[in-house]
């Protein structure tokens, strides 16, 4: 086997690794959406909505309420990723990461805040305002905003077979987040801040993969990945948190009391399934590029979807079922690319 054929097959076998990790990544974050779901029914959540919904409204209560379960969230992944990186050994690779701040650890820093008060708190907001199956699909825009930011900040190259496999996955989300906006507004009870919860989802992923994209071309992704969700902490226990109690929310009084066993439980379930599903998605991104990684991570709305039907009963609506279909027909086109595009992922 002459050099070439050898570089060709090493290509394939990188291509494939990186559409792998992007599959485990839809799985894993679909099996999120049921603890994430769940846990919004359970003390001392729910009686913290009670609280403070009596005070300040519903709304204002179900957006509170959503900060301290995304920051638990926030905890829970943490610790996960720091057992997954005492076990792999790179504890010593995390300290220089740090240590270099400007052209590295700074750009994961920064996704962070894409990431988690935006991103994540959205979608916690879509489950408490419209329900797990929406929220688990309301997302589904985000590789447009992943794969136009790479484009255009490090000329990450799309090809037209994957564009029109993340356009008909887009066209997917449209159709299933398009549906239930007109079956509420035919009711006359729209939850805006749901919806607006969705937006964040979409457009707060999109920009931390393209950010965390950049990250990557020095970091180790479980390593960089680690110093995300460090920052998320940060955010949240550091700065958000105290910021809401001064302002009079219980948000210590009921982080107390969340250590119950089941509310517990749950909340590991949690961080183990989207600790997880973040490792595989920051893996996919320097094997395939950010724009192909979002694009078949975005499957996770399909499995949610399924997951959600067979642990909780809810059936999905038929504007799901052709938006499913349309997601799958996308994810097929773009594994069925031709490989060899993608020698380079990045523009000359």
């Amino acid at each position: 086997m002459d050099l070439q054929a050898l570089k060709k097959q090493e290509h394939q076998r990188r291509v494939k690794k990186g559409y792998m990790w992007a599959l485990f990544c839809a799985v894993l974050w679909g099996l999120w959406y049921l603890p994430g779901t769940a846990v919004w029914v359970l003390n001392p959540f729910d009686e913290m909505y009670g609280e403070i919904a009596a005070g300040s409204g519903d709304g204002m209560a179900l957006v509170i309420v959503a900060v301290l379960i995304t920051a638990f969230n926030a905890l829970t992944v943490i610790l996960a990723l720091m057992v997954w990186n005492g076990a792999l050994g790179k504890f010593g690779e995390m300290k220089r990461t740090i240590k270099e701040f400007k052209p590295c650890s700074k750009w994961f820093f920064l996704a962070s805040i894409f990431g988690g008060p935006i991103a994540i708190l959205g979608s916690f907001m879509a489950m408490g305002f419209v329900g797990g199956a929406f929220a688990a699909v309301a997302a589904l825009m985000y590789p447009v905003v992943g794969s136009i930011l790479a484009s255009k900040w490090y000329g990450e190259k799309i090809s037209r077979r994957a564009f029109a496999g993340i356009g008909l996955i887009i066209a997917g989300g449209f159709t299933i987040f398009g549906g239930g906006v007109l079956t509420e507004l035919g009711n006359g009870n729209v939850m805006w801040l749901g919806y607006l919860g969705g937006l964040m989802a979409a457009t707060g992923w999109g920009i931390e993969g393209a950010i965390a994209g950049k990250g990557l071309d020095i970091a180790e992704p479980d390593v960089g990945l680690t110093l995300r969700f460090l920052g998320e902490n940060i955010i949240w226990w550091i700065i958000i948190v105290p910021v809401l109690a001064i302002m009079g929310f219980p948000m210590f009084k009921y982080a107390l009391l969340a250590f119950e066993p089941l509310t517990l439980l749950v909340l590991v379930f949690a961080g183990i399934t989207f600790g997880f599903c973040y490792v595989t998605w920051y893996k996919s991104f320097p094997l395939i590029g950010v724009g192909r990684g979002q694009g078949i991570g975005n499957l996770y709305g399909l499995f949610a979807v399924i997951f959600i039907f067979l642990f909780f009963g809810d059936v999905p609506s038929w504007t799901i079922l052709v938006g499913g279909a349309l997601c799958l027909l996308g994810s097929t086109v773009m594994f069925s690319e031709d490989t060899s595009e993608m020698e380079s992922l990045r523009g000359d």
